[in-house]
């Protein structure tokens, strides 16, 4: 009786510890969204940070239930291409992932994203909770205020992410898959080089 008693003292104390070790890993994980115009050049960028767990390009913001890609780039259906990342709040901060994004965007172009154009490549931080939303203010803020636009406005938007929806299989860490492709792209696109101009090296 008293092996029977300790046994399930034993195994209740297991199911704890396997619970509460379950509740911290889950609290080790948190996502950010961010619409960058091409989402294959929005992953290197989170990929090379310590702390990111996991990088997806998807489509969000639009009216339209798990659309493809040939739908997105056809302007119809409201998505933005976007970045969603995974990532350990407790070795990289929100903020350090704003950072990111702000100098991998041109962001006082409301008409798409270097060679991209159309509403569908433009900027946005889609927030995920209410502190997300005020540090991505106030990083708009801080960015409007520090550097030089002239007399244009920063046009990135700040919504809500309501849904999100993986793109497909060819685009996930697309920049790996085909290098040659992803490096000429780049090149051609102007990107670098605008970056270069708003941001410098």
């Amino acid at each position: 009786m008293n092996r029977t008693r300790s046994f399930i003292l034993v195994f209740s104390v297991f199911l704890l510890l396997l619970a509460f070790g379950g509740h911290l890993a889950a609290q080790e994980e948190a996502k950010a969204t961010f619409a960058g115009g091409c989402f294959w050049c929005m992953e290197p960028p989170y990929d090379e940070l310590d702390g990111v767990i996991s990088t997806v390009p998807g489509y969000s913001g639009g009216h339209v239930e798990d659309p493809t890609y040939r739908e997105v780039v056809s302007g119809t259906t409201g998505h933005l291409e976007v970045m969603q990342v995974t990532y350990d709040p407790s070795v990289v901060t929100y903020e350090e992932l704003l950072e990111v994004f702000w100098v991998n965007i041109d962001p006082v172009d409301g008409g798409g994203q270097f060679c991209d154009r159309g509403q569908q490549y433009t900027t946005a931080i889609f927030y995920h909770d209410e502190e997300q939303r005020q540090l991505a203010e106030e990083s708009r803020e801080e960015i409007a205020e520090s550097n030089d636009f002239g007399m244009r406005r920063i046009q990135t938007d700040i919504r809500q992410l309501e849904e999100f929806y993986r793109a497909e299989e060819y685009h996930q860490d697309y920049y790996r898959k085909n290098p040659l492709r992803y490096s000429l792209y780049v090149r051609s696109c102007g990107r670098e080089r605008r970056l270069e101009e708003l941001w410098g090296s």
